[in-house]
């Protein structure tokens, strides 16, 4: 989900974290600025990845409202978590830029309501060292707690899986800039998933 300014991502936490990150309208303590943090754009993504918030340490999920420009400067900077011969010259040129990028771009199937994979990808996007702070204190607009939602959609899908697609957010394909939908090797024209 986003708008001309913001995009919506996701991730999922203990309750201690969420609370304090709730409270403050950002990341702290207990949040380790030190360890990666992967943001998901993919509401289902999250869901697939936290089993619809019941893992340990999952069990609360934060819709986070970031700048379209943080985003977009993340995915710039980024290096695929693998090799792709399609972005990069060859295997060194993919191990240097690994090196010097403190972003990380993984593809993954997307996922339907009950987990099933897709024949489209998401993205996830791992955040460390100054990637971490640029996210906590400049990019984050908004953090809303999503679990009521989740908790009822969880429900729903056991009793009306169909009645669940239509009480998604609205999630569709976001409009890259050219150079960077090169750097994290998107397709040209991305279809829309919701």
């Amino acid at each position: 989900m986003f708008d001309d300014a913001t995009i919506v991502v996701y991730q999922a936490y203990p309750p201690a974290i969420a609370d304090a990150a709730l409270a403050a309208g950002t990341f702290v303590p207990p949040f380790k600025r030190e360890r990666m943090t992967w943001i998901k754009p993919s509401f289902l993504w999250m869901m697939y990845r936290s089993g619809w918030a019941t893992k340990p340490g999952q069990e609360r999920v934060l819709a986070v409202r970031i700048t379209r420009a943080g985003f977009e400067e993340a995915l710039a900077t980024s290096c695929l978590s693998h090799f792709d011969r399609s972005v990069y010259d060859d295997a060194a040129a993919w191990t240097t830029r690994k090196r010097q990028s403190e972003v990380r771009v993984q593809w993954d199937p997307e996922r339907t309501s009950s987990g099933g994979p897709l024949p489209h990808r998401s993205l996830q996007v791992g955040l460390s060292g100054s990637a971490v702070s640029a996210y906590i204190d400049e990019w984050i607009v908004g953090i809303d707690d999503v679990n009521e939602q989740v908790r009822h959609l969880r429900d729903l899908l056991r009793s009306d899986p169909d009645a669940v697609a239509a009480m998604l957010p609205p999630e569709g394909a976001y409009p890259l800039p050219d150079d960077v939908a090169q750097v994290i090797g998107a397709t040209p024209t991305p279809v829309a998933t919701r």
